[in-house]
């Protein structure tokens, strides 16, 4: 027998161990008497009743292995952790790298030719991706969908967008507790993903762009029936795309990174695809931060008018033609030529999606916000970059000077917000610092600072806030994240004082601490670093190996240095 798969190294060994290798799958059920070399496809999985976003993905799994059955593969499931937003406690980005970790060393010690990797949930969906490039072998990556949309008083409701609005007016004291509550009952509207332009949807959908999703599959509803079809495709798929040996790195080109880089801004996206991109092509050594950024938000302004930058939902996104639609009104800026999954170009694949409804996907020259979606903003408050999503600003923001008040961790600033004799005005620039990688661990999204409730009660509804944390992808407000370097490292963020005049102008990118570097040096004299009570397991390892918000937030150990740190390293196979 010939060696042709990596699989073959398990079943076809010249010793006992192929024999014990067919022995253990056919003990767990799977028919190795009939087997004659086909390739073995992994399912990676981060189903679990942990994560309500990803419930449906066991129902996927069969669907795919229909497929891989059908095209002659032997597909073999198996878990993966799953990173479930709403639960996972400080974040679940605290466990991004873990999951790559996990679905990598799965593919690197077991019997795996090509593998499906199965998510939807925010961090899930980066995360598959990361540990699928750094084994680079064949990948296809599906989702489960969004959720259904929940409705309140006749209004239907946003995922997360509504949720934050409702509770300022919760604390304004405009709607009750029991209001309240029923707005919690509206909103849990069954499985699924976020149903606003999110993390989930965004990332998803950039893997759409990214040639390693089917495309129109990640805005399809959680129950559209046209899911089997496609997941069952996907599964015939893969196993032709082990013997074409089509592999991530083939598809994932700095071309590819551009395409996505430019639906992020067209889509008005979450932030957070800003880190996972970055992180993303950090495992393949492809550098795009900030320039790539930079560049697409130059050329490209939001025009899906969906929440939080807009108006409407996923599903109305969806049945104006959904990504697919979105990426061919950005042909002129696409590299149509990048290869995909299946082995057809971008652009011959999207050539004839069209939009269907103008209002919710707008032509390029009628977006709902002018450029740029989303900025990288750098200067003595961010030499590394800080990032604001311009598309759900306030423009009479964009352009400001005014005094710092600082919270020095999120429960500072928990407990003093609502303090009605807290010195602020709307004028005030909000500080939350030490909220970063490092700090917390995990850089929780807990950017998007509440308006102080004496400001609220009198009409105020957005300010300028800072930090080095996060914010979800359904949040909104002129609010600048991913400081970096963050407070944590001792940075010019660590630094700032109650009353210092911070500004920012968005159109030159710009981002200050107006301190004189003399007043700079004596505060880094008397800053003094946190302990962490952090000394063992995972959260100690995060501290220790992560990176910057301006380097994805990966691993060092997981990004390679040069062409020679790229290669996939096989274990080898013998007696465990």
């Amino acid at each position: 027998m010939k060696y042709n798969l990596r699989s073959h190294q398990w079943f076809y060994g010249a010793n006992e161990t192929g024999l014990l290798h067919k022995g253990a799958l056919r003990s767990a059920g799977i028919d190795m008497d009939n087997y004659h070399g086909q390739p073995i496809i992994g399912i990676a999985n981060t189903w679990g009743e942990l994560n309500n976003c990803n419930i449906s993905l066991k129902e996927v799994a069969e669907q795919v292995k229909e497929g891989i059955y059908e095209a002659g593969g032997i597909p073999l499931e198996f878990p993966v952790i799953t990173l479930g937003e709403e639960l996972m406690k400080p974040s679940a980005m605290l466990y991004r790298n873990l999951l790559s970790m996990d679905v990598e060393e799965n593919l690197r010690s077991y019997p795996i030719d090509g593998v499906i990797t199965l998510g939807n949930c925010d961090k899930t969906v980066p995360g598959l991706l990361m540990g699928a490039i750094s084994a680079n072998l064949p990948t296809i990556q599906l989702n489960a969908g969004p959720k259904q949309v929940g409705v309140h008083k006749g209004k239907r409701l946003g995922s997360g967008t509504d949720l934050w609005k409702y509770w300022d007016e919760l604390r304004k004291g405009v709607i009750d507790e029991e209001e309240w509550e029923n707005i919690g009952i509206s909103l849990s509207c069954g499985a699924g993903s976020c149903n606003t332009m999110g993390t989930a949807a965004t990332m998803n959908g950039l893997l759409e762009a990214l040639g390693i999703m089917p495309l129109g599959l990640s805005t399809l509803p959680i129950d559209a029936d046209e899911r089997a079809a496609i997941n069952k495709e996907a599964g015939k798929r893969i196993v032709q795309m082990v013997f074409d040996d089509l592999k991530p790195a083939d598809i994932l080109t700095k071309a590819a990174f551009r395409n996505a880089s430019t639906l992020l801004m067209a889509l008005g996206g979450s932030t957070n695809a800003i880190i996972h991109l970055t992180a993303i092509a950090g495992r393949l050594n492809i550098p795009i931060y900030p320039e790539v950024f930079n560049e697409m938000a130059q050329l490209v302004p939001c025009i899906a008018n969906v929440q939080p930058a807009g108006s409407y939902l996923i599903d109305e996104f969806d049945r104006a033609g959904g990504i697919p639609a979105v990426l061919n009104r950005l042909n002129t800026v696409l590299d149509g030529n990048t290869i995909t999954y299946t082995g057809q170009t971008l652009g011959n694949l999207i050539s004839e999606s069209i939009a269907i409804d103008e209002e919710v996907i707008r032509p390029l020259s009628a977006p709902i916000s002018p450029l740029p979606a989303i900025a990288i903003l750098t200067g003595n408050l961010a030499p590394a970059g800080a990032v604001i999503k311009v598309a759900s600003a306030s423009l009479e923001l964009l352009d400001h000077t005014g005094p710092a008040l600082v919270f020095n961790n999120y429960e500072d600033m928990l407990n003093r917000i609502d303090d009605p004799e807290l010195p602020v005005s709307a004028n005030t620039v909000l500080i939350l610092r030490n909220t970063g990688p490092k700090g917390v661990p995990g850089m929780p999204e807990w950017g998007m600072i509440p308006i102080p409730k004496k400001l609220q009660l009198q009409g105020v509804k957005d300010m300028v806030r800072i930090s080095d944390a996060r914010m979800s992808g359904t949040s909104f407000g002129t609010v600048v994240l991913h400081v970096a370097p963050e407070a944590a490292l001792g940075s010019v963020l660590a630094l700032v004082k109650d009353g210092d005049l911070v500004s920012i102008n968005v159109m030159e990118r710009q981002i200050k601490l107006e301190v004189d570097d003399h007043e700079l040096q004596l505060r880094k004299q008397q800053w003094q670093p946190i302990v962490s009570l952090h000394k063992r397991g995972y959260p100690a390892l995060y501290i220790r190996e992560v990176l910057q918000a301006n380097e994805g937030c990966d691993f060092d150990f997981l990004k390679p240095k040069n062409k020679e740190e790229l290669i996939f390293i096989s274990p080898t196979v013998g007696r465990s």
